[in-house]
């Protein structure tokens, strides 16, 4: 729906429960449990659709073909959001984990983590020579599969502080390497080869520009993020897409009575902390006002600020992406050096290129220098192999697929003088190191849209910043927090009794997971 520009006289409410800034899809979590809840809801989103940063489209002329086109995976999104919703929403687990070709005395080879304990301790064996490597892997992740099992639960549940979730955790061990030490340190120690190293080090670096010994521990974070999923660490893909999420959440918040108004851009939030605030909204006609008793936003904490007319926290460094993101569609995959492997079962992973332990710390240095990596790390996992239906008949018909590309090591400020030169550069030497490892040229394997042009996008953080309005193009709107302490008994609490932050950049966000939209509903529900 929309309003008539200059007043709220086209909305059911003169005075909402609850105005929300923002439909991606924490902003849709948050109105849809309000309004199942019987709240009247409003949500106020500025570009023509719902979904934000969570969207399936089109991205190549006559193509029917409907990419994740910028988040792709799913792993934090609880199934008590699922079910308390009533989404009809599934994902799909992929078959192997991981594959990362390497080449050694001349030769290529790979390993692959998946398909049976098995083909993978063998998998380990082959590169390493015994099965050091694999015991201390399985010893690892069995460590971050009990804190998994015993944190992710915790997401949803008032903010609990720092020394109830060590307590909770109860292994020492654990939480001194995660939580307290340079990860880099458990890596190193753990871990002899630098391939294994790397693989490791991968989850702590995903839209995080820190290196493995960083004091900050902000790659900590990152990591903690990423293995904590479900309780398991799986990362599963999207049925359908990840539009397919936000529209069930679209769909449910409506069911419950939201409304929804596109193409209404929130300008400033008036609040005295007590009386209904006052959301000032511009449409493609003019400007409009509309009151709630409570204002969640679905944006950055940095946008938050400038809703609120406030200056940014001096003492907080601004946000700043760090990722690469390749979209590509594919008359085939394309054959690899290494015949082991079959490119269906290597791609249907995380196929890791540049991402040795060593390549990775050198590429940090040359980025933290001003410089773009010489050898830019990246990953890929092709959707298409456990979700065809994201591919229509004829694309299918014909053997399709699509590859989704994330590069590291890539902070928007590498960018800030020359966006365009910087990312062809940047795009032609990640396709070069993946293309080391294929039998033929990625490009010859590269479908053609209804133009002519081949099937490819690359976006740098600047881009997402443009068109998402991503801080810095942030992926998590800033870096990751750790899932204790923060503001308030949900960790969403602001300075104004009556506004919330329910984006990725509130306590517990980063990720497609709704957890901060559940988490601002139920501390306006007062659970």
């Amino acid at each position: 729906m929309t309003a008539d520009a200059g007043s709220s006289r086209g909305f059911a409410h003169d005075v909402y429960d609850a105005v929300i800034v923002g439909g991606g899809h924490n902003g849709l979590v948050a109105a849809a449990y309000l309004a199942r809840a019987g709240r009247s809801v409003l949500v106020l989103e500025r570009l023509g659709h719902t979904g934000g940063a969570a969207v399936s489209t089109r991205p190549f002329a006559g193509v029917d073909a409907r990419l994740s086109r910028y988040s792709y995976l799913v792993s934090l999104l609880p199934g008590k959001i699922v079910r308390d919703l009533g989404l009809r929403f599934r994902v799909r687990r992929r078959t192997v984990s991981s594959y990362t070709p390497f080449e050694r005395d001349g030769r290529p080879g790979g390993l692959l983590v998946g398909g049976g304990e098995d083909r993978t301790r063998e998998s380990f064996a082959r590169l390493t020579g015994s099965d050091r490597e694999y015991e201390a892997w399985r010893a690892f992740y069995a460590t971050t599969g009990r804190l998994a099992g015993r944190v992710f639960p915790t997401l949803t549940e008032p903010l609990p502080t720092r020394a109830e979730l060590r307590a909770r955790i109860d292994d020492e061990q654990a939480w001194r390497m995660l939580f307290e030490e340079p990860l880099g340190r458990a890596v190193e120690e753990r871990f002899a080869d630098d391939l294994v190293r790397g693989v490791v080090l991968t989850d702590a670096l995903i839209g995080t520009f820190a290196d493995a010994h960083d004091v900050s521990l902000a790659q900590n974070r990152c990591f903690l993020y990423h293995v904590i999923g479900g309780g398991t660490g799986d990362w599963d893909v999207p049925v359908g897409g990840m539009g397919a999420l936000t529209d069930a959440l679209a769909d449910a918040a409506r069911a419950g009575g939201a409304e929804i108004a596109t193409g209404h851009e929130a300008l400033r939030i008036h609040t005295d902390g007590t009386s209904p605030a006052e959301v000032v909204f511009r449409t493609a006609t003019g400007e409009g006002t509309v009151a709630a008793r409570t204002v969640l936003v679905n944006a950055s904490p940095r946008a938050l600020a400038e809703l609120l007319g406030e200056e940014p926290d001096p003492v907080v460094r601004p946000p700043e992406g760090a990722q690469f993101k390749v979209n590509m569609l594919l008359r085939r995959l394309p054959r690899l050096r290494d015949t082991s492997v079959d490119p269906r079962e290597a791609f249907s992973g995380t196929f890791h290129i540049a991402e040795g332990y060593e390549q990775l710390g050198r590429a940090h240095a040359e980025a933290a220098a001003g410089e773009l990596p010489s050898v830019p790390p990246s990953e890929i996992y092709c959707h298409s192999l456990t979700d065809p239906t994201i591919l229509g008949p004829e694309l299918t018909a014909r053997g399709c697929q699509t590859l989704t590309l994330f590069g590291l090591h890539t902070p928007a400020r590498l960018f800030e003088k020359d966006n365009r030169q910087a990312r062809e550069v940047l795009l032609t030497a990640t396709l070069a190191q993946l293309d080391a490892h294929l039998a033929e040229p990625l490009t010859d394997c590269l479908a053609f849209d209804a133009d002519g042009r081949p099937c490819i996008e690359a976006k740098t953080p600047l881009d997402l910043e443009q068109e998402l309005r991503l801080p810095g193009g942030h992926i998590f709107h800033r870096d990751l927090s750790w899932p204790y302490g923060g503001p308030g008994r949900w960790g969403v609490e602001t300075e104004h009794p009556n506004v919330l932050l329910c984006g990725a950049g509130a306590v517990r966000g980063g990720g497609v997971s709704g957890i901060p939209g559940h988490n601002a509903a139920m501390a306006l529900l007062g659970r």
